[in-house]
């Protein structure tokens, strides 16, 4: 599938299957304290260490101002310390969590605070030196480059399934691996110790105040408490209006749009907006669609049937995906291998949906533009191959 996929986005999630398989498998739960504890550092201390060395307090920009002027905050590297509590309970947390991604068991003296705080320390950590020539970029509206090496996707993934392969062959996995699942609600599953640690320590870096593992739970999760009355006047409002749709109301006038605030007290009432319209217009053709309208291709089609489909109305499609998958895009080379197969068939290989049995379709979403160039935002596309 990787190297179907041929692109960034395989790259990458092969780039971490090799980190995961290869180099930073862990086989014992010393493994898992190792690899927590050289985290730890990476985040809490080399990359900031780094940071401030780049860019000493002193440092100026181009234009002669301070760079470390507000909001910019001057960070600290953190050095771990066996007593402190937050440090070996984040350190104990991530380890846990790691040995249960690969099925390994915990020892009795992971469980007591003591003994893993005396084999945390005893993780060799190599001292940090800091890097010269280091671009660390600033511009908070950059983008990540394209390509950040000289070698092409194709060329890496190659490689990468090479050396999985190789790492695999080596040292052959004895099960399968076993994702988690975020739940902060489950005190004993450390998640919210992991969180709240991995939080504390970068506010500890930036001499931020630090919160207890209860509040880093309601910001995690957003807790926002529901009130009855409010849920009740929404779920009355929304009714009134379906009691109009239910009497055959066609006048966009006759249903109303509220905004309700039971703390003021606030009703308003308002007319809602007509929907925005489209046309476009080719040849002999005229096409109008809305937000709610869809097109419809019949037959188990092929990518090329699909692009004829919107030549034959003036229309240049250029992308096609389906969910967070890019089907097909006509800047990739790659991609033009896949104008002869099946959009049901790349629907399930690239972008690894189901369609159940009982479906008829399914849909994609198709970026277009016109004869001159402009984007349109054109309907959903369905996609009736049974």
């Amino acid at each position: 599938n990787a190297k179907q996929a041929g692109d960034a986005q395989a790259r990458e999630q092969l780039e971490r299957v090799y980190e995961s398989l290869v180099t930073v498998r862990c086989k014992t739960y010393e493994d898992c304290i190792r690899w927590a504890r050289l985290r730890f550092q990476e985040n809490f201390h080399n990359k900031v260490a780094q940071l401030t060395y780049t860019f000493p307090e002193d440092a100026r920009t181009s234009n002669g101002a301070l760079f470390w002027s507000p909001p910019k905050r001057f960070p600290t590297a953190l050095n771990f310390d066996r007593d402190d509590a937050t440090m070996v309970g984040l350190i104990t947390a991530m380890a846990h969590l790691q040995a249960e991604v690969y099925g390994i068991e915990k020892p009795s003296y992971a469980f007591q605070h003591s003994e893993m705080a005396r084999a945390i320390s005893e993780v060799g950590v190599d001292p940090f030196v800091p890097k010269a020539n280091v671009k660390i970029e600033t511009d908070p509206k950059a983008t990540k480059a394209a390509a950040e090496t000289s070698m092409d996707d194709d060329a890496r993934i190659a490689q990468l399934l090479e050396q999985v392969a190789a790492g695999l062959a080596d040292t052959p996995m004895s099960g399968n691996l076993s994702p988690i699942v975020f739940e902060k609600d489950d005190d004993t599953n450390y998640h919210m110790d992991v969180i709240s640690g991995l939080a504390n320590m970068r506010a500890r870096n930036y001499t931020i105040e630090e919160v207890d593992k209860l509040q880093a739970k309601l910001i995690a999760g957003r807790i926002v408490p529901a009130i009855a009355t409010t849920t009740a006047a929404a779920t009355g409002l929304v009714c009134l209006e379906l009691y109009k749709v239910l009497l055959n109301k066609e006048n966009i006038e006759d249903y109303r749009n509220t905004f309700c605030n039971l703390a003021l007290p606030l009703f308003a009432m308002a007319e809602p907006v007509g929907m925005k319209k489209f046309t476009f217009e080719h040849k002999d053709q005229k096409l109008e669609w809305s937000l709610w309208n869809r097109w419809v291709i019949e037959g188990d089609v092929t990518m090329q049937d699909v692009l004829t489909w919107f030549e034959e109305r003036g229309l240049t499609a250029y992308s096609i995906s389906a969910g967070s998958s890019l089907l097909y895009n006509n800047i990739f080379p790659k991609h033009k291998e896949r104008l002869g197969t099946k959009v049901s068939e790349l629907y399930t290989t690239i972008a690894k949906q189901t369609i159940p049995d009982d479906r008829r379709h399914f849909d994609v979403v198709v970026a277009c533009e016109d004869d001159e160039g402009e984007d349109l935002d054109v309907p959903l596309m369905s996609i009736r191959f049974r």
